[in-house]
């Protein structure tokens, strides 16, 4: 069904609209109340930083595992049930994460939670396409801002929920329990009827027309192996945005509260920092881009990230590193889409071929930086171990060239 941009969108589609919206708040906020609770839960497992980097590496694990079977469970169900059943289920695996009395236990109960969170992002972005079909226009990217709200939202829960001294069990049973129901409530809202296309869940299907024909066809005539050296090449870009956000997601609050002695409350304001920059990366970044272009945007993140980083390393302290935290944020808000619109566009390839490898190998970087970062920390400290940031930076820089530069 396609909208004329003039007209009003109908009440329909304003309403699966927000929807939607609540639907990527909640995903955001029900595994940002876990993380500012990881160092008790580290402490109480009482294990050393490279079994912890094991561990947490399971949520990841489990959404590599389960995120192939995401299109066949919308095929059969449709999109906003498969979302809000994962959103149910994922609430559930960390809530047990919370409660395990073991390392194994704490692994297993995450690697479940992965593996439904990853059902829940394929199906909620799935959702949101149809209602940007809707619409005739790009929404999707405000979805993915919503959902940085609400992982600042879920990780001022779990800071306030320390403070109260509330226990984990009843933090975590009554922020799922409140989330759930939300995402439940969404649901009667979302669009009715099958889903078309829901293999195609990255942002912004209409992001294909910027990069436009003249330029499809000068790729085109470099060859195949060319073609094979962007993808790569975007690959790795979009597995550094994701490798920054799971160092602040999984050590932001242990570097602070180990390393530089913040207290429990005051050490989620690194993972804070961090989400609520990308948030605005994310909200001013389509701007940035139409006026300098991928290209510029994400050298100037990936300066922006290594520099940051790298000076709240070399000189340690607590308002400086959450600063830091927080220009790692910002300079990799819009390395994961920029990443899928040249994809979404190479030439050679099926339609959203090079957007699905993307989206499936840039999750290496969630996978991938817990154990890294642990067994460096473990070996020369974890200051050392989150140098994995500003390198990340460093490899953006590099490799941004592959991204478009500005129009006209």
């Amino acid at each position: 069904m396609t909208v004329d941009t003039e007209t009003r969108p109908l009440p329909a589609a304003r309403h699966a609209r927000a929807a939607v919206a609540v639907l990527f708040f909640t995903n955001g906020a029900l595994f940002a109340n876990l993380l500012p609770r990881y160092p008790q839960i580290k402490e109480d497992l009482a294990i050393g930083n490279g079994a912890y980097g094991l561990a947490v590496a399971a949520f990841p694990a489990g959404a590599i595992t389960a995120g192939l079977a995401a299109g066949l469970l919308i095929r059969r169900m449709g999109s906003a049930r498969v979302a809000v059943l994962g959103t149910l289920l994922t609430g559930a695996g960390i809530l047990a994460a919370g409660l395990a009395p073991s390392v194994a236990l704490f692994a297993t109960a995450l690697f479940l939670a992965g593996a439904m969170d990853a059902l829940t992002d394929v199906a909620q972005n799935a959702h949101g396409l149809r209602v940007q079909r809707l619409y005739g226009r790009s929404i999707l990217n405000a979805f993915h801002a919503v959902w940085s709200i609400g992982a600042v939202t879920g990780g001022l829960m779990a800071a306030g929920a320390m403070s109260l001294g509330l226990s984990l069990g009843v933090h975590l049973a009554v922020s799922a329990a409140v989330l759930v129901a939300a995402a439940g409530a969404a649901l009667r809202f979302c669009l009715p009827g099958p889903d078309n296309e829901p293999e195609e869940t990255g942002p912004e299907e209409t992001g294909r027309k910027e990069t436009g024909p003249e330029r499809l066809t000068a790729e085109g005539a470099r060859g195949t192996s060319r073609v094979g050296v962007v993808l790569a090449a975007l690959v790795l870009i979009a597995t550094a945005g994701t490798l920054v956000e799971d160092a602040g997601n999984s050590w932001a609050a242990l570097y602070l509260s180990d390393a530089l002695h913040a207290s429990a409350a005051l050490a989620a304001s690194g993972f804070i920092a961090l989400v609520g920059a990308q948030f605005i990366g994310r909200l001013i970044g389509d701007r940035l881009v139409d006026r300098f272009g991928q290209r510029a945007v994400a050298r100037a993140g990936g300066l922006i990230t290594a520099v940051g980083m790298g000076l709240a390393l070399a000189v340690p302290t607590l308002p400086g590193t959450i600063l830091g935290f927080a220009l790692a944020g910002f300079g990799v808000a819009t390395l994961v889409p920029a990443a899928m619109h040249e994809a979404d566009a190479l030439p050679g390839l099926k339609p959203g071929s090079g957007l699905t490898i993307v989206s499936w190998l840039m999750r290496l970087g969630f996978l991938l930086s817990p154990p890294i970062v642990g067994q460096v920390a473990d070996a020369a400290g974890l200051r050392t171990g989150l140098l994995v940031i500003p390198a990340a930076g460093v490899l953006v820089v590099l490799l941004a060239g592959v991204l478009q530069a500005r129009r006209g």
